[in-house]
C-alpha cells in the first residue's frame, strides 16, 4: 500500500479536533438529560425536530456501506451497481408510510423498542419479544463490525505505520462508545447532525474530484465509455450482479434498513407526524444526489484512474480466480472498498494544493463520521434491546432505572470490544473472512428485512396471528443463515451447488422474505380461529 502523500500533518489536526467535538457533544447530552428515564435516555424525550430527525435518520442509513462499500462495488463491477441507488427513494417512502404509524402507536402506548409494539400487538410476551431482540442483534452486530472495520481502513490510508489499521479501529470504537454511554440518544442525535452534514458534503466533493481530475464532465464520460464491456453492462465485472439480484437487493435493503431497531427508535423520537414527513422528503432528495456523486462517479472514475486490467487488457486476478483492484488501491480481492479514499488522497491535493489537502482530510474524516454515526445508532439500539427487552423483562424486573441504564452501558462496552476483536482477528487472518464491507452490510439487512411482514400486517392488515408471526420470523431467519457466506463453508460440498444456484436468482434477503411470508400466511390462516 502506498504511503500517505500530500496531506502532511493535516489529517492528525482535523481528526483530533473532530474527536474532541464528539466528546463535547457527549458531555452536553449528559448535562441536558431530564433524568434517568428510559424515554429520555433512549428516545431523547420524543422531542426531536425535523432538522435533527432528518439528519440522524440519514446518518444512520448511509454508513461506511455507502461511503466505502458501494463505491468499491462500482469500482469492481462497473455501472450495473448504480441500480442499487433505487434503495434511497424506496427508503424515503418507507419513512413516510411506516415511520409515521410507528411513531403514533409508540407515543400512544409509551413503547421504547420495536419488540414492545410487536409483542403487544401479537400478545406474545416471551416468544416474539425474544425473537425480535435476536433479529435486532443479527442486524446490529455486523453493522457495528462494518463501521469499526471502516475506521481501520481509513486510518491505514491516512497515517503511516504498520499498526495504523488497529489503532484507527480502536480509536473509532473507543470514542463512539464513550459519547453514547455519556449522553444517550441526545448525544447520538447531535453527533449525527454533524456527521450527516459532513457525509453529504464529503460525497458531493468526492464526485466532483473524480470528474475534475479527468478533465471535466465531457472528458469524464468519454473516458468511462472506453472501459471494458463488462464494466458497462450486467452482470458486471465479477458476474455477480444480475438485474434481478440488484433489484431485489436494493428494494429489500431500503426496507430492511428502515425497520431495523435503530431507525424504528428514531421514529419513536420524532416530535410529530410533520417532522417525519419532512424528514422523508429531505432524506430521499439529498441522498439520491449523494449516491450519484459519491458512489457512481467515484467508482467509475476510479476504474479509469486505477484500471483493473493489465497492458494486454486481461483482468488482474488472484490464485483463486478473483478479480483484484489496481495495486495502488489494494493487494487483495477484499480491498476494493478503498477506492474513494485513494482518489481523494491522491488527487484532491494535486488539484488544489494545500487547500486540497485540508479538504481531503476533512472528507476522509467525514467517512469516519459516517462509520461512527451508524455504529453509535446501532450500539445505542442494541443496548435498548438487550436491557429493556431481556434484562428488564426476564432477568431483573425489579431493577431501578439507574441500574438498567448502567447495564445498558455495560452492554455497549461488551459489544464494542467484541466487534473490535472480530475486526482485528479477521484482518490478521490470511483469508480475511469478513471480506468487503458490502457483504456484511447486505447480510445484516437480509436479517432485519424479516421484520417486514409482521410490521406491515401490524400497521395495515391485522390478519396475522402470534403463531404465524413467530413461525414466519423463524423460517425467514433460518433461510438467511443457510444462504449466508458462512453456512456453505460449514456444510461442505453437499449443499453448495443448491445454495449457490438459489443466490444467483434473487437476493438472499428476498429468499428469506418469500419463505417468511408464505409461512406467516399459512400458519396464521390455520390458527386464526384458535386465536
Amino acid at each position: 500500500m502506498p504511503e500517505t502523500t500530500g496531506l502532511g500533518s493535516t489529517p492528525y489536526i482535523v481528526l483530533g479536533l473532530y474527536l474532541l467535538l464528539l466528546l463535547f457533544f457527549g458531555i452536553q447530552g449528559y448535562r441536558r438529560r431530564q433524568g434517568e428515564s428510559e424515554e429520555d435516555y433512549y428516545l431523547a424525550g420524543r422531542s426531536q425536530g425535523w432538522v435533527v430527525s432528518a439528519l440522524t435518520i440519514m446518518a444512520t442509513f448511509f454508513s461506511s456501506f455507502a461511503l466505502l462499500g458501494a463505491p468499491g462495488m462500482v469500482y469492481r463491477d462497473g455501472v450495473v451497481f448504480a441500480l442499487f441507488s433505487l434503495n434511497v427513494p424506496v427508503a424515503g417512502v418507507a419513512i413516510y408510510l411506516l415511520g409515521d404509524r410507528i411513531r403514533k402507536i409508540g407515543r400512544q402506548h409509551g413503547y421504547i423498542t420495536p419488540a414492545d409494539m410487536i409483542s403487544a400487538h401479537y400478545q406474545s410476551r416471551v416468544g416474539l419479544r425474544l425473537l425480535v431482540a435476536f433479529v435486532g442483534l443479527l442486524y446490529a452486530v455486523p453493522y457495528v463490525v462494518m463501521q469499526i472495520q471502516a475506521g481501520g481502513i481509513l486510518s491505514q490510508q491516512l497515517f503511516p505505520g504498520t499498526d495504523a489499521f488497529e489503532i484507527g479501529a480502536g480509536l473509532l470504537a473507543l470514542v463512539t462508545m464513550l459519547y453514547i454511554m455519556t449522553g444517550g440518544m441526545r448525544s447520538v442525535a447531535w453527533t449525527d447532525v454533524v456527521q450527516g452534514g459532513l457525509l453529504v458534503g464529503g460525497m458531493l466533493l468526492a464526485g466532483i474530484t473524480a470528474v475534475w481530475v479527468l478533465g471535466g464532465p465531457v472528458n469524464f464520460f468519454a473516458e468511462v465509455a472506453k472501459l471494458p464491456t463488462r464494466s458497462l453492462s450486467a452482470p458486471g465485472t465479477s458476474g455477480r450482479w444480475t438485474p434481478e439480484i440488484l433489484f431485489t437487493a436494493s428494494l429489500f435493503a431500503s426496507l430492511g434498513s428502515m425497520i431495523q431497531p435503530a431507525q424504528w427508535m428514531r421514529f419513536y423520537a420524532a416530535r410529530s407526524s410533520e417532522v417525519l414527513r419532512r424528514s422523508a422528503l429531505i432524506f430521499a432528495a439529498v441522498l439520491t444526489l449523494c449516491f450519484f456523486f459519491g458512489v457512481m462517479l467515484v467508482g467509475l472514475g476510479g476504474q479509469v484512474l486505477y484500471p483493473l486490467t493489465d497492458g494486454t487488457g486481461a483482468y488482474l486476478i488472484d490464485t483463486a480466480g478473483k478479480i483484484l483492484p489496481h495495486p495502488s488501491v489494494g493487494q487483495t480481492a477484499g480491498e476494493f472498498d478503498q477506492i474513494l479514499v485513494v482518489v481523494l488522497k491522491n488527487h484532491l491535493p494535486e488539484l488544489l494544493g494545500s487547500l486540497g489537502a485540508v479538504l481531503a482530510a476533512l472528507i476522509l474524516v467525514a467517512i469516519m463520521a459516517a462509520a461512527m454515526s451508524t455504529a453509535d445508532s446501532n450500539l445505542h439500539a442494541l443496548s435498548a434491546l438487550l436491557t429493556h427487552d431481556i434484562y428488564d423483562q426476564f432477568i431483573r424486573p425489579q431493577a431501578s432505572q439507574r441500574e438498567k441504564n448502567w447495564v445498558g452501558r455495560l452492554i455497549i462496552t461488551a459489544v464494542t470490544c467484541l466487534a473490535l476483536f472480530l475486526v482485528i482477528l479477521a484482518r490478521r487472518s490470511e483469508s480475511n473472512p469478513l471480506g468487503m464491507i458490502v457483504v456484511l452490510g447486505l447480510l445484516a439487512i437480509a436479517f432485519s428485512t424479516q421484520l417486514l411482514p409482521l410490521t406491515v400486517d401490524m400497521l395495515y392488515l391485522r390478519r396475522g396471528t402470534r403463531q404465524g408471526a413467530i413461525a414466519g420470523l423463524c423460517v425467514g431467519v433460518t433461510t438467511i443463515f443457510f444462504l449466508s457466506p458462512f453456512f456453505p463453508m460449514l456444510a461442505g460440498e453437499a449443499l453448495k451447488d443448491v445454495l449457490g444456484s438459489m443466490k444467483t436468482m434473487i437476493d438472499t434477503g428476498a429468499w428469506g422474505l418469500c419463505f417468511n411470508v408464505l409461512t406467516f400466511a399459512v400458519v396464521s390462516y390455520f390458527t386464526r380461529e384458535q386465536t
